[in-house]
């Protein structure tokens, strides 16, 4: 129990990490935007779907792990009728060379897409490795993107969230 309970803080702390931007961040929903009402379902296919038009920002050959959108709970709301969603994924490039240059290119890009990058630069890592974080009103997500360019295979990860969610009237959360 002590595990998920964990592992629900570090998420949300990372959601609030992500969505940063001046307008994403809503004081009265304990600093997430409301996402509007949907189920959890359709949710979690929002979340691919904004996925899979970041897996085309990135612009390169390669492979996208397999993993599928999660449900977190909204601090200081109801769980059982807030949720947000999150989605992480890891994008491995068919060659290791294929991804220099691909952060600096989306920190230009996203922009053009409705995102707002609020951060770029080295995180504190030993590494250094170059991190994006960037949000969206219009979707009301956020992303955090990670260049791990010393690993044994580069890559990149990417963890998306969204802003709170209230489930339809009559309707309650669905963990998964």
């Amino acid at each position: 129990m002590k595990t998920k309970a964990g592992a629900g803080a570090f998420l949300l702390s990372l959601a609030l990490t992500i969505l940063t931007g001046c307008s994403m961040n809503d004081k009265e929903s304990g600093g997430l935007p409301s996402a509007g009402t949907a189920t959890t379902n359709q949710a979690a296919r929002t979340a691919e779907k904004i996925s899979s038009e970041l897996y085309d920002l990135i612009g390169v050959k390669g492979e996208a792990s397999d993993t599928r959108p999660g449900v977190s709970e909204c601090a200081g709301k109801d769980p059982a009728k807030y949720f947000t969603v999150f989605h992480p994924w890891t994008f491995t490039p068919t060659s290791p060379d294929q991804l220099k240059g691909v952060m600096e290119r989306l920190r230009e890009e996203l922009p053009k897409h409705g995102w707002k990058v609020v951060e770029y630069g080295p995180d504190t890592s030993k590494n250094e490795n170059l991190t994006i974080t960037a949000d969206n009103d219009g979707k009301k997500y956020g992303v955090k993107i990670a260049y791990f360019a010393k690993d044994a295979r580069p890559n990149l990860n990417l963890f998306l969230t969204s802003g709170c969610y209230q489930v339809p009237d009559g309707q309650t959360v669905e963990k998964f």
